[in-house]
């Protein structure tokens, strides 16, 4: 049962969205927030999806959904009055997954819903990829350093400096990237 956070900033009831949404199985949390306090109910409550509906996304609102973005990432379903395509974009940059400008019609939730969290699941797998080649790349580049130092100071090929780099990592047993850090740290000292 995903657990919903409802946000608003108009004037108008929410009682009938948190029915609907009760009725079509999701458990709706305590109380809805204002998006002053968007991150820190997400940071209380650790709802499954947050939905706001918003006359337009003020920047208080865009600021607080980037701030909740970054700290805790969760999909994030806006319904708005407004079309402005460069609201639109402020909010998807602000992390929404979802924007639909038509309103909160009661059949149209559960799709919409389904959509996003389905984009912020690959959205997340794309993250976690792009954080796992940017980790890779950083430790080539430390290696690589690494190899260079041994190259100039020893005087050592490639093959063999990465070789000694490789069999002081098996013998420690750890990465090869981690005794590379290690010989840059006491280069570093030495100088």
């Amino acid at each position: 049962m995903l657990r919903v956070l409802l946000v608003t900033d108009t004037d108008k009831p929410i009682g009938d969205l948190r029915d609907q949404l009760a009725r079509l199985g999701y458990e709706m949390l305590a109380e809805a927030a204002a998006p002053a306090q968007l991150h820190a109910a997400v940071e209380s409550q650790k709802p499954d999806v947050v939905i706001i509906d918003t006359d337009s996304p003020s920047r208080d609102t865009l600021e607080q959904l980037a701030v909740m973005n970054k700290a805790a990432p969760r999909p994030v379903l806006m319904f708005s009055n407004d079309a402005d395509q460069q609201f639109i974009r402020a909010a998807v940059g602000a992390g929404v997954t979802a924007y639909s400008v038509e309103g909160l019609a009661p059949e149209r939730l559960a799709p919409i819903i389904e959509v996003a969290l389905a984009r912020f699941a690959h959205e997340a797998q794309l993250r976690q990829r792009l954080e796992q080649v940017e980790s890779e790349l950083a430790e080539r580049k430390v290696i690589d350093r690494a190899k260079r130092l041994l190259m100039e100071r020893r005087g050592m090929s490639e093959n063999d400096a990465y070789a000694t780099l490789r069999k002081r990592a098996m013998d420690q047993g750890v990465k090869v990237a981690e005794i590379a850090r290690q010989l840059l740290s006491l280069a570093d000292l030495l100088r």
